[in-house]
C-alpha cells in the first residue's frame, strides 16, 4: 500500500496461526476486508499493511488478542473474530482476555463454559453480586445456558441445596389438557431448552440421579403457586411470556438462601394481543430496588451462528424504524386533529 502504514510482529507462534487464520485463510480475509488492511506471512514474521494507523493498530490488535485465546487451547471461530474486531475499533480489544479467564464450569465433554462477550460478562457478573437478576435479550445470547451454568455451579458447590427450572409452559395460559400423556409428557416439549442445558452440562446419568430425589426439578411456571423456595437456584425462564399477576406470584416464591435468574427476549412475546407482558411491567416496577440487576444483552452478544446475529440486527433495526414510523404517524395526526 502506497502512502500507508506498516508494522510487523515477530513474536508470533507459527504454530497457533492456522487456528487464527482459519481453514483456506477465511479469518484471515475478513480481517483484512473489515480491517482494510493487508497481512502477509514471511519469513517467521507477520506483516500488516493498512492505510491509516487506526486500521493498522486495529489489525494489530485483533491477531495479538486471538493469538493470546490460541494459546489458551480455544479453537477460533467466526464469533471470535467478529468480536475481536468490533473490540478492536471500539479500542476496547483488551475484554478478551478478561472475558475468557472467567471460566464458570465444565461441560461433561470437559469443554469449558464461559462468557464470550463483554454483556455476557456483564450478566454473569451481576449474577454473582445479586439475589435476583433479570437477563433481557434476544435469541442467542446465552441469557438460560449462561444462567444454568452458574446454578449447576453453585449447586455443585453447595451454595444452594437444590435447582429449580420454570417457565410458562405455553403462551399465557398453560393449557396443556389437549396435549397427549402424563404431566410430564405434556410439559416436555416446553421444557426441552432446560433439559438440553442440564444434559450437557450435568450430563443425563448425574441429572437423572438428581430429579429422582428432588435437588433437580423442572416445572411449569403455574405450579410455583403456594410454595416457598428456600435455599434454592431458580431460574424463569421465558419470563416475556408470562403475565404480570403470575411474575409477582413466581417473585414472591422466592427464601431465605436462594437466587433468581429471570430470562426473556421482549421481541418474542406469545401472549394474546393486548395482554402485558409480566416481564414489561416488573423491569418498570422493580428497576430501582437494591439486590436486583437488569442486564439487557444486544445482537453483539449473540454467540450462535454469525447469521444469527445478523438476523438479530436486522430485525432490530427494523423494530427501531417501525417506532419512528408510528411516533411519526401519530405526530401528524395529531397535528392534523389541532387543525
Amino acid at each position: 500500500m502506497k502512502n500507508g502504514y506498516q508494522a510487523e510482529l515477530t513474536d508470533l507462534n507459527a504454530a497457533h496461526l492456522v487456528n487464527i487464520f482459519g481453514q483456506f485463510d477465511v479469518f484471515l480475509k475478513k480481517i483484512e476486508r473489515e480491517l482494510k488492511a493487508e497481512i502477509i506471512f514471511r519469513e517467521e514474521k507477520l506483516i500488516i499493511k493498512a492505510g491509516d494507523r487506526e486500521n493498522l493498530d486495529a489489525a494489530k490488535d485483533v491477531i495479538n488478542e486471538l493469538m493470546q485465546l490460541s494459546l489458551k487451547g480455544n479453537v477460533i471461530d467466526e464469533q471470535n473474530v467478529n468480536y475481536a474486531i468490533s473490540l478492536a475499533r471500539e479500542k476496547r480489544i483488551n475484554l478478551m482476555e478478561e472475558i475468557d479467564r472467567d471460566i464458570i464450569c465444565h461441560t461433561i465433554q470437559g469443554k469449558s463454559v464461559k462468557p464470550k462477550t463483554a454483556g455476557q460478562k456483564a450478566y454473569v457478573d451481576a449474577i454473582r453480586d445479586n439475589m435476583i437478576v433479570f437477563g433481557i435479550g434476544p435469541a442467542g445470547t446465552g441469557k438460560t445456558f449462561l444462567g444454568m451454568a452458574m446454578a449447576i455451579t453453585a449447586f455443585k458447590n453447595e451454595e444452594v441445596s437444590r435447582i429449580i427450572l420454570t417457565r410458562p409452559a405455553i403462551e399465557a395460559g398453560e393449557k396443556l389438557g389437549f396435549l397427549p400423556g402424563d404431566l410430564q409428557s405434556k410439559v416436555d416439549p416446553y421444557l426441552r431448552p432446560l433439559y438440553d442445558a442440564l444434559y450437557q452440562i450435568m450430563g443425563p446419568d448425574s441429572f437423572q440421579k438428581n430429579m429422582e430425589k428432588g435437588l433437580v426439578e423442572v416445572a411449569p411456571l403455574a405450579y410455583m403457586r403456594g410454595r416457598t423456595l428456600d435455599n434454592a437456584y431458580i431460574i424463569l425462564d421465558e419470563a416475556q411470556n408470562t403475565t404480570p399477576a403470575q411474575m409477582k406470584m413466581f417473585l414472591t416464591r422466592i427464601g431465605f438462601g436462594s437466587k433468581v435468574v429471570v430470562t426473556g427476549d421482549k421481541t418474542q412475546k406469545d401472549l394474546a394481543a393486548g395482554t402485558v407482558s409480566g416481564l414489561d411491567t416488573a423491569e418498570r416496577v422493580l428497576k430501582d430496588i437494591e439486590g436486583i440487576s437488569f442486564q439487557y444483552l444486544t445482537s453483539q452478544d449473540v454467540v450462535r451462528h454469525p447469521l444469527v446475529q445478523k438476523i438479530v440486527k436486522a430485525y432490530e433495526d427494523y423494530e427501531v424504524k417501525s417506532k419512528r414510523r408510528e411516533a411519526r404517524g401519530s405526530k401528524e395526526k395529531k397535528g392534523r386533529a389541532r387543525g
